[in-house]
């Protein structure tokens, strides 16, 4: 009785309207798109060594230097005025100098005239050790001296230095990318702060796209992988590019206090910078956003099927009712160990087998397609490998020409299930009113 009820609903359930494709050999390149800016390979932001007025600025933004040009000047007056001062007392430690080898050379006459008297018993041993006191305190003076030329060389070394830092030169050949300071302005050099950054002079000739890659994604790229890059400024025209750098952490690995307390609530992914260098000589200018497509990873005639024919669905058990019937006596514990051998090779491609599954676990969806069979689909486990935009490579489970459903989406996503009659028609497939989300 129940048997013919269902077999009345089944007659009953229209057939689910499909489109189909061959399975075929495609030659695939799998891409990773990022999103970024483009900078100069070589940029180097400048910013004085030492505080005071802008006195001179030779450039302006958007000029192109030579290495060694002037690029500006520190009001020196002050500093001037150190390594004057640095001078003078460098001079006067020479001439202090000088005075103490003469009072050394006149405590060694005086020594040697006290010993000769001494030895002939013509002076006191108290004259004689005052002697030679004095002779040794004019070589400890002597030797203080010195010294206090190499202190006084160093100072007007250092104050020289200085000096010389008020006079700025560019350290490369370039193009003033970046002007942020005017003449007149007061800046704060770099020897115990930051600093005020003036300006930044760039190589213009080498660009590169600096984008972030997702975590997940960042094992795909390696340096030396091609890409093509589209900027937003430069529509219809897309550039070379080979990858030159991985960064080795990620650009939100702050892990102070304060930055764990920002971002225990944030959502944003983890993102890796990558550096492509761009091979075309382009007139780019910094910071214009770029859309990179680096290609990761190449099949030549790989078994492919449309992307949006595989989906997942839990595993078919292939345990037909009356198989018990089959078993021959003394023979029970063999055919059940083929059957359900039969079974992990059919669904090879689930994390867990029902061998491995523990007795109330319940099974976990896998990837599959439908292949056609007659007026019906059958379910078919696959193993997946890389992709395109439009196809996905399959590593185990279907072969060359065989017909497998591509569309609609709600037929492959909700509809079909193993077993199901189908209609082949592309048109009212096509016509699947809900669409996949993006």
């Amino acid at each position: 009785m129940g048997g013919g009820v269902a077999s009345r609903f089944a007659k009953s359930t229209p057939p689910i309207a499909i489109a189909t494709e061959k399975v075929s050999l495609r030659n695939l390149t799998e891409i990773v798109v990022a999103n970024g800016k483009i900078e100069p390979v070589v940029q180097v932001k400048i910013s004085p060594e030492v505080s005071g007025e802008i006195i001179v600025l030779a450039i302006k933004e958007g000029q192109s230097v030579k290495k060694g040009d002037l690029l500006f000047k520190i009001k020196p007056d002050n500093y001037l005025a150190a390594s004057n001062s640095a001078l003078a007392n460098y001079n006067s430690s020479i001439a202090n100098r000088e005075t103490a080898n003469a009072n050394l050379e006149k405590a060694t006459l005086e020594y040697k005239r006290n010993d000769s008297l001494f030895k002939d018993k013509l002076i006191s041993e108290s004259d004689f050790l005052t002697a030679k006191t004095a002779c040794d305190v004019a070589k400890s003076t002597r030797d203080a001296a010195m010294e206090q030329i190499s202190i006084a060389k160093a100072q007007l070394d250092s104050a020289a230095a200085d000096l010389a830092k008020t006079t700025v030169y560019s350290p490369l050949t370039g193009t003033v990318s970046k002007l942020n300071s005017e003449l007149g302005e007061r800046v704060v050099g770099t020897a115990q702060m930051a600093g005020t950054e003036i300006m930044t002079v760039a190589d213009l000739n080498k660009m590169e796209a600096r984008v972030d890659i997702g975590e997940i994604d960042v094992p795909l790229i390696k340096i030396g992988q091609k890409a093509s890059l589209e900027i937003d400024s430069f529509k219809d025209q897309k550039c070379n590019g080979v990858v030159t750098e991985i960064a080795n952490s990620a650009n939100n690995n702050d892990t102070s206090s304060a930055a764990a307390i920002s971002t225990s609530t944030s959502t944003e992914a983890t993102k890796f910078q990558v550096r492509i260098l761009v091979t075309e000589k382009e007139r780019f200018l910094p910071g214009m956003s770029v859309t990179a497509n680096i290609e990761t990873r190449y099949r030549t005639n790989s078994v492919s099927v449309p992307i949006q024919s595989v989906t997942t669905r839990l595993p078919v058990t292939n345990n037909p009712a009356g198989a018990g019937t089959n078993l021959v006596a003394g023979g029970t514990n063999k055919a059940l160990a083929s059957t359900t051998t039969n079974n992990n090779i059919t669904n090879s491609n689930s994390t867990n087998s029902t061998a491995s599954k523990k007795p109330d676990e319940p099974p976990k969806p896998i990837e599959v397609v439908f292949i056609t069979e007659g007026d019906h689909v059958k379910q078919i486990p696959v193993k997946r490998g890389i992709s395109d935009d439009n196809y996905v490579e399959i590593t185990d489970g279907l072969k060359e020409g065989q017909e497998v459903v591509s569309g609609g989406y709600k037929a492959i996503n909700r509809d079909l299930e193993d077993g199901k009659k189908v209609l082949v028609n592309a048109v009212a497939a096509g016509l699947d009113k809900e669409k996949k989300p993006n």
